[in-house]
């Protein structure tokens, strides 16, 4: 999950810092690397890093190993009697499918069925459930879990005090294992633990494809805890990546970006994530608005694109039919370091499914593109 596209900052040197915008705990761990920093949902972060660039960081990440800096996610607490259950019957996905110790990819709509934004629910307990929104959303997801809670359960906003990393590629479970830190627990699980005298959660997910993991420990343990991954990955080719090798990597996969792919004006059921809807619960915010444009039908539908030629698709950049007839719009778009080729997603008329010819206007031209269902890629995400 990300909040939105990547914005260039004043100065992209290493180490320079817009003005107004939230600092990451391990900053200083990235301006020593060499860090290029954008302004990214109010934070600061790293976009790529000196020696090496989003193209080596993503391959790093597709063929060994990457650390990311995910800090700027938001992060919330739901506690009290109940929690669980009132956190049930206002997020989309159906918690009560999933035990204590499990996290679930879930979506908090407003009544009209737009994405207010889309989020990771680690279930502690009956009584505890930790969220993981987007950076720029943290706070109005926040605010809207308030005004609905019942009598005796809290929403508590802990955006500052928790750092997350995220190890990914098909060495991370080593990684983990010479940093000390419990790894090959199944999918979309956690263990929670303590590192050098610090909790650590430990949750198997990611935003890129591979295998790995998502760390959230204290904001101030957390330099100690990124300069420990960093050793302990040495010998696996370990490569810190930014945001832009972030954002290529979900790309080729087909995950949604909130603010582009997902908005609250694009619903669950435009998206295709029909999957992390508990269509069979009893209530949950916009149910009666999804299940009517679920039965009727959506007037558009997100979609893969792939290259037929050269051209690299951007968001905003018109999709046409075979006919030239506008039929949609790209919403994310990328040159996929992996297949050498343009990669996107785009909001599309229903008959455009996949096998489709398509053109996409890049600048001045037409290029021809291929509606194609992702990934784009060989996913490792789930592999045992």
């Amino acid at each position: 999950m990300a909040s939105q596209a990547i914005g260039q900052e004043r100065d992209g040197s290493a180490g320079s810092v817009p003005a107004a915008l939230r600092l990451s705990p391990v900053h200083q761990q990235h301006v020593r690397d060499g860090a290029r920093f954008a302004a990214f949902g109010g934070w600061s972060m790293p976009v790529e890093y000196a020696g090496a660039g989003v193209l080596a960081e993503h391959v790093a990440v597709r063929t060994a190993v990457g650390l990311f800096d995910v800090s700027h996610l938001g992060k919330a607490r739901v506690v009290g009697p109940g929690a669980a259950a009132f956190v049930n019957s206002c997020l989309t996905a159906d918690l009560g499918r999933i035990a204590p110790g499990q996290a679930q990819y879930t979506l908090l709509c407003n009544e009209a069925g737009g994405v207010v934004d889309d989020l990771i629910a680690y279930l502690v307990s009956p009584e505890m459930v930790f969220l993981v929104p987007n950076a720029a959303n943290g706070a109005e997801v926040v605010q809207l879990l308030r005004a609905a809670a019942p009598a005796g359960v809290s929403v508590l906003d802990e955006h500052d005090d928790h750092a997350v990393l995220a190890v990914q590629g098909p060495s991370a479970d080593a990684v983990l294992a010479a940093a000390g830190l419990p790894a090959g627990h199944p999918y979309m699980s956690f263990v929670q633990v303590e590192s050098s005298g610090q909790p650590v959660i430990v949750c198997r997910t990611g935003y890129t494809g591979e295998r790995g993991y998502e760390l959230v420990a204290p904001a101030s343990a957390a330099p100690a805890l990124w300069d420990t991954l960093r050793a302990a990955g040495e010998p696996y080719g370990l490569q810190p990546a930014g945001l832009g090798a972030r954002d290529t990597l979900r790309t080729e996969m087909g995950y949604p970006l909130h603010g582009q792919d997902l908005s609250p004006t694009i619903t669950p059921v435009q998206a295709r994530l029909g999957w992390a809807v508990g269509w069979t619960k009893e209530s949950f915010s916009g149910a009666a608005a999804l299940r009517a444009e679920k039965a009727a039908g959506p007037a558009r539908v997100l979609r893969g694109l792939r290259a037929a030629g050269r051209g690299i698709p951007r968001p905003g950049m018109v999709v046409r039919d075979a006919d030239g007839v506008e039929a949609g719009v790209v919403t994310s778009g990328t040159f996929s370091p992996t297949l050498k080729t343009g990669v996107g997603l785009a909001l599309l008329r229903p008959d455009l499914v996949d096998g489709t010819d398509v053109g996409v206007d890049v600048r001045s031209r037409r290029e021809p593109f291929v509606v194609t269902r992702p990934p784009f890629v060989t996913a490792g995400v789930r592999e045992p």
